[in-house]
């Protein structure tokens, strides 16, 4: 027994050692070949194939180690290793070059400067400690090539100069390429350490960064919240394993103790955490239907093997001395999380009572992990009453319904993941909605859109008074739709819509969709519920204060803007229009014989009369325009950026279709006619009191010359002013 152990160390080793020499007996044997003559220019028709042919196979025998050497990108676990790995390929490089240039016409051949780029890349990507000994080597080769005895006429006097280019293209780059590549690399590992130790330091700690930033400061989105989370929980879990297994491995005198944990597909093994004195344990992947792993798995119980057989202890890539073998599952209820394993070099077979005490390490393995995931969900938890109280705070600041539509989608994202979301307003009178917000997929399309159709999903919401569908996942796409079957959502797989009540009432909804499936839970549903109730408050509250301010800054009967109002807006207007030197049309109108309205056909005809007047000085002007109710049955409007021409036609033209409209009474129906007064600044006044009162005078002229006409103040000065001049000339 004992000598077969040895056997197998020695058998070991000696393959190690040939697979860490063999490509520096290759390099040799290239180098000595090259000193022969081995390889002649396969340009010259004397050339002899059967040495083209032996460059060609040696050339590909050093390739493919190369090759082997890039691809497996073999684990060095000491510098020396890296070191020797390193100077290995550099050599097989230089011989390949070497090998290619001697077949294509030797040291005279046009493509010898790439000897020049393989010394600098080789020096410039390499410690000094390997790319000063591959410069050395590729002065060997030189000199191989030029005073060899195959070596051709001529080649020893191009030694010198090839040489010396090889000695300044390596002192060059290690001057100056390898000093920048050596501060760049020394700062960038500084940066990951400080990055790294900052990432830890935050997980560490981050179960005091809530409590100690302000709430302001605390504000992030939940995908940055569980990522901040995940790294906390890992690395206390790291820690706390390393603790456990480390002291069960010291405490039972193990040679090796680890936790393997059980991958989703329950194929393979991980390592989480190892304490071995071996240098044998391979780190890496392993089969769970293998070796004592698949048994431990199966059988769902410990394992307790005497010299086992080092073929089942899958997790030594190398010859070691294992006495007796322990393993026991990692239990989740009726789940298998993962192993924990252990052994001894020498000593008796583990006993009852240690394999109680590895049971008991497993199960405060599982306790570690529970523990962390409940933390981890209080965490969320809490995470998401701040959200909540946020969202609620931002609603209850609200007053208007922009502010109102702004925190109820912020609201909602604080509690779910979504890619699209829609508020839209419900007035039953007309049973019609109107989307009012809309963040994600056509956005900007369907803001404003007014949609009754009874066979949407938003219909049916505001009917039922209950959200749909009812598990949040939209599984008829094709044969539903939210809004309008013109403007349907597609990409979605989940998708929740609730109505906003106010006792009782419905006086909008709230959509979210989300393209992944599951995205609305029961959890995530009852949040959004709860942030439904508030929007809804707070957007009764919002059209309330709506209302106030209407009434406030408007006309009761006409809807247009009240005369105080307009006397700030007015003002406004005149100090923009003098900084950027814009001209602005001021028109005063006047309802012809409103008097005589009211007292042949009664007030509430004269009223319809004010209504509809304002609704042809309103559609006449533009959003940018000021229409207001002056007093009694006068109205002004002021005209941004227009000039006495534009003016007088837009007076015109509601004069004329004013005067077109027919007004029924029970007296019998009737017309009714405007005067228009006109001033313009700056011609007519540069001051609002000027300009109202040459607009007056204006609207006086008007009058006084028949009504039912426009008169423009410059106009009807010039008017006035010309039979004066005439009477003076004569």
């Amino acid at each position: 027994m004992r000598f077969s152990k040895v056997r197998a160390r020695i058998s070991f080793e000696l393959r190690r050692a040939w697979q860490l020499s063999w490509g520096f007996a290759l390099a040799i044997c290239a180098g000595v070949l090259l000193w022969r003559g081995w390889f002649p220019d396969l340009r010259h028709p004397g050339a002899e194939w059967r040495h083209g042919l032996a460059a060609a196979v040696l050339a590909a025998a050093l390739a493919v180690k190369l090759a082997g050497r890039i691809g497996t990108g073999e684990r060095r676990r000491t510098r020396l290793r890296e070191m020797v790995s390193d100077l290995e390929m550099g050599l097989l490089l230089l011989g390949t070059t070497y090998i290619f240039l001697s077949v294509v016409g030797g040291i005279t051949s046009p493509l010898y400067p790439l000897i020049y780029a393989l010394v600098s890349f080789l020096v410039t990507f390499h410690p000094l400690s390997v790319g000063a000994p591959l410069a050395v080597a590729a002065l060997g080769f030189e000199a191989v090539m030029a005073f060899g005895p195959g070596a051709p006429p001529g080649a020893a006097a191009l030694f010198p100069g090839h040489a010396g280019f090889i000695v300044v293209f390596a002192v060059l780059n290690v001057a100056f390429l390898h000093a920048e590549v050596a501060r760049q690399r020394r700062e960038n590992r500084k940066c990951i350490q400080a990055e790294v130790a900052s990432m830890r330091e935050e997980a560490r700690d981050f179960r005091l960064i809530s409590s100690a930033l302000s709430s302001e400061n605390r504000v992030r989105t939940r995908a940055e919240e569980e990522e901040k989370l995940s790294q906390g929980s890992i690395e206390s879990i790291r820690e706390q394993l390393l603790h456990t297994v480390d002291l069960v491995r010291r405490s039972m005198r193990l040679q090796t103790c680890a936790l393997l944990w059980l991958d989703s597909a329950g194929e393979r093994l991980k390592f989480k955490e190892v304490a071995s004195d071996s240098p044998h344990v391979a780190e890496t992947p392993l089969s769970a239907r293998s070796g004592v792993f698949a048994a431990i798995i199966k059988d769902r119980r410990p394992c307790v093997i005497e010299a086992p057989r080092l073929s089942l202890l899958t997790y030594y890539q190398g010859p070691a001395d294992v006495s007796s073998f322990v393993g026991v599952p990692v239990v989740e209820g009726l789940a298998i999380r993962g192993v924990l394993v252990g052994d001894r070099r020498e000593g008796p077979c583990f006993s009852t009572d240690e394999v109680e005490i590895f049971q008991a390490a497993a199960e405060q393995v599982m306790c570690i992990v529970l523990s962390e995931r409940v933390f981890q969900a209080v965490e969320k938890s809490k995470h998401e009453h701040e959200r909540f109280y946020r969202a609620s705070a931002a609603l209850n600041r609200a007053l208007t319904l922009d502010e109102i539509y702004d925190a109820a989608i912020e609201g909602a994202a604080g509690a779910c993941d979504f890619d699209f979301a829609a508020i839209a307003t419900y007035e039953s009178a007309e049973s019609r909605h109107v989307i009012s917000r809309v963040t994600g997929q056509g956005s900007s399309e369907i803001v404003g859109r007014i949609f009754t159709d009874p066979g949407s999903i938003a219909s049916m919401v505001v009917k039922n008074k209950l959200g749909l569908p009812a598990g949040g996942d939209w599984r008829d796409r094709g044969g539903s739709y939210v809004f309008d079957p013109r403007e349907r959502l597609k990409g979605f797989e989940s998708l929740y819509v609730l109505p906003l009540l106010v006792k009782d009432e419905v006086i909008g909804t709230f959509t979210v969709a989300a393209r992944r499936p599951g995205a609305f839970p029961p959890d995530r549903r009852e949040m959004l519920g709860v942030i439904a109730n508030q929007v809804a408050i707070s957007l009764q509250n919002g059209r309330m204060v709506q209302a106030l301010e209407e009434q406030a800054t408007t006309d009761g009967l006409t809807g247009l803007v009240n005369h105080r109002t307009f006397q700030e807006r007015f003002s406004t207007m005149l100090g923009r229009a003098e900084r950027h030197q814009m001209r602005l049309a001021f028109i005063l109108t006047d309802i012809d014989h409103f008097k005589k309205i009211n007292d042949t056909h009664g007030h509430p005809v004269g009223d319809q009369v004010l209504k509809r007047v304002a609704r042809v000085l309103k559609a006449s002007a533009r959003k940018i325009d000021i229409v207001a109710r002056y007093g009694g049955e006068e109205f002004a409007l002021v005209l941004d950026g227009t000039d006495r021409a534009g003016a007088r036609q837009l007076a015109e033209r509601i004069r004329q279709e004013v005067g077109a409209q027919t007004h029924d009474s029970p007296q019998g129906a009737f017309r009714a006619t405007l005067s228009l007064g006109v001033a313009v600044y700056p011609d007519d006044g540069k001051t609002k009191q000027e300009l109202i009162s040459n607009a007056d005078q204006a609207l006086y002229a008007a009058k006084h010359g028949g009504r039912n006409r426009t008169v423009c103040h410059g106009e009807w000065v010039r008017e006035k002013t010309l039979p004066q001049k005439a009477r003076a000339a004569g």
